[in-house]
């Protein structure tokens, strides 16, 4: 009798650039203080990509590297790359194949996944299924955002959230019954009016007005925002513990979309789990969008043990969450 085949992650890679924004070089910038987003955010600094022809791929790129090199494979054994993004390097082609030509990774098929920052969270989804399904044995999920392309730095409500990262995991066969247990994803495209860009794609293609009028920059209404993404992440997490006849006491960590601490909080407060079993690092990176949840577990890898049952939980944009529960399946050497 065949075993059930699991999707395990046996690796994770990650990237940020080197050059950090600060609060307080913000402060020189809009109308903040380092105080003002200390105390709302949780953010302290976040991570610039800078440089002529830098895009969301060169982020991409060295988080999977950082798993081959680790993993000890070639970019040739990847049989899948999917990049979770919403600042795609363009329109079309897919920066995950644009990626896979950087990465030399001639054997692998890739696309890309835009679900905001719930987006690495879908990817994770797609590719467990590619896993069990017995076809495919080595698949990279990758979340990575340059959102420094897409912010208005004149806007202080936006701006002093977001920066540029991107996290990756390998993910390969298990039959020992470790890796993703359950996934539990939601949209609902009524939110879009609160959280969008309003020009770029096909309902409003670029011209003069667009640009005149910044129209290509993030587009939030805060506190719609923040009321929806408290209820979405918390209620999500409670969903999938409970359909999994689960409780706070059974798992040993949450690795949280890196948003805004509140929102954190209030999710880790709905599990019923201590804070003190909470992955943290908004104060580092900001918000990277699809990259925070891999870059949360890159930042804590050491940290894991195998066996472990964890909870990754997102809020996106327009609207997107959802939540995820895997088994751990590694100790870090």
């Amino acid at each position: 009798m065949n075993k059930k085949i699991t999707a395990a992650i046996t690796c994770v890679g990650g990237f940020v650039p080197e050059d950090k924004l600060t609060n307080f070089d913000l402060e020189k910038m809009v109308d903040t203080t380092d105080e003002w987003i200390r105390t709302r955010t949780g953010v302290e600094e976040r991570r610039i990509l800078k440089g002529a022809g830098k895009a969301t791929s060169d982020l991409v790129v060295p988080a999977v590297q950082d798993i081959c090199k680790k993993r000890g494979i070639d970019p040739n054994e990847i049989e899948c790359l999917i990049v979770a993004t919403v600042t795609p390097d363009m329109t079309f082609p897919a920066t995950a194949n644009i990626a896979c030509d950087k990465l030399g990774a001639k054997n692998s098929f890739g696309f890309d996944v835009s679900a905001a920052c719930s987006g690495f969270l879908y990817a994770l989804t797609v590719g467990a299924t590619l896993i069990e399904s017995g076809r495919y044995k080595k698949v990279v999920v990758c979340g990575a955002d340059k959102m420094s392309a897409i912010v208005d730095y004149t806007d202080r409500s936006t701006c002093i959230i977001f920066g540029d990262g991107a996290g990756a995991v390998l993910l390969e066969p298990n039959e020992e019954g470790y890796g993703l247990q359950d996934s539990l994803l939601k949209s609902d495209g009524s939110g879009c009016q609160y959280l969008h860009m309003k020009a770029g794609g096909s309902l409003k293609p670029a011209s003069i007005e667009t640009v005149t009028n910044k129209e290509h920059y993030i587009y939030q209404e805060g506190q719609a925002v923040f009321k929806f993404a408290v209820r979405g992440m918390a209620d999500v997490s409670a969903e999938l513990l409970e359909r999994n006849k689960l409780t706070g006491a059974d798992i040993s960590w949450l690795v949280p979309h890196q948003a805004n601490k509140r929102i954190i909080d209030a999710t880790a407060d709905r599990m019923g789990l201590s804070h003190d079993k909470v992955m943290l690092n908004i104060q580092r990176y900001g918000n990277t969008t699809a990259g925070t949840i891999p870059l949360c577990l890159w930042d804590w890898e050491k940290k894991l043990r195998k066996g472990e049952l964890i909870v990754l939980a997102a809020f996106g944009g327009g609207f997107t969450w959802g939540a995820s529960l895997v088994k751990w399946a590694y100790d870090t050497k």
